[in-house]
């Protein structure tokens, strides 16, 4: 199990890299749906690894970042935006 949560952290942790990067990069869309599925991704995979070593602040922090990234994907589902 410790490995599973830890692939999951390092998973999370590559998906807000790589999001960052290729926004940075201009090759992605900061406001479009591809982005916000990495970071809420990301920010999942790294709340459940920061839980399970008890990083409560890294926790929190990545809660409220995948509930910013789950609100923006509803926000563009409602506008019809499918990339």
């Amino acid at each position: 199990m410790d490995l599973v949560l830890a692939a999951a952290g390092w998973a999370g942790a590559a998906l807000l890299l790589a999001g960052y990067a290729l926004v940075t990069s201009s090759r992605l869309s900061g406001d479009g749906v591809t982005y916000q599925i990495v970071n809420l991704a990301g920010s999942v995979g790294l709340m459940v690894n920061s839980a399970y070593n008890a990083a409560w602040p890294s926790a929190g922090l990545n809660l409220i970042w995948a509930g910013i990234g789950a609100v923006a994907l509803v926000k563009l589902a409602r506008a019809g935006v499918s990339k």
